[in-house]
């Protein structure tokens, strides 16, 4: 394809004289590619409907290949391919492969269901672990946990960071964390 630029440089050349082989050899075009320019002028170039090629040899057996899918969407392409081989098939088994994925019906994605609990039922408890450093010593990394409780129906979060992972820690957090819950929603909970 030729530029715009290059188009104009083509027919002003032609204007000036120049054969079409001096432009062809000038542009560094085919001089088939240049007479053609200069044939068609500033016209846009037409382009019609690709012609097809050969035909497919998988078109005598779409008919049949959309009814096995349709009946049996989990029908193997080897499967339909070994089927029409059996039928008199000389293809290659990409066409057919290609062919039942694009008409396999699309799968029905299986949707989430929450894990849904009365109020009051259930709560899940877990720690989460962060390597920190202080401000107060720039130099010296610490361990912190985050203690998370969730409540289960309303997924209310109560966290507080603590320095121990113990069982001393985790039920001072569990009763912090109870004692939050039962008293006004608004107060922020206290670091422990």
């Amino acid at each position: 394809m030729v530029l715009l630029g290059e188009l104009l440089m083509i027919l002003d050349l032609h204007r000036q004289g120049l054969s079409v082989t001096a432009i062809a050899r000038r542009t560094g075009r085919d001089p088939k590619t240049v007479r053609k320019y200069i044939e068609r002028g500033l016209e846009p170039p037409a382009y019609g409907p690709r012609q097809a090629g050969r035909p497919s040899k998988l078109a005598p057996y779409l008919v049949y290949l959309r009814e096995r899918v349709t009946a049996f969407p989990d029908l193997s392409a080897v499967r339909l391919t070994r089927e029409l081989r059996e039928r008199g098939y000389t293809g290659a088994y990409t066409a057919v492969k290609r062919f039942v994925a694009a008409t396999r019906p699309p799968e029905a994605k299986p949707y989430e269901v929450r894990f849904e609990t009365p109020a009051g039922q259930q709560a899940q408890v877990d720690f989460a672990r962060f390597v920190v450093t202080f401000t107060d010593a720039p130099g010296a990394s610490c361990i912190v946990w985050l203690f998370s409780l969730v409540l289960g129906h309303s997924r209310h979060i109560e966290a507080r960071f603590v320095l121990h992972q113990d069982l001393q820690t985790l039920m001072r957090c569990h009763m912090q964390a109870f004692a939050a819950i039962a008293g006004s929603r608004s107060r922020p909970s206290t670091i422990a």
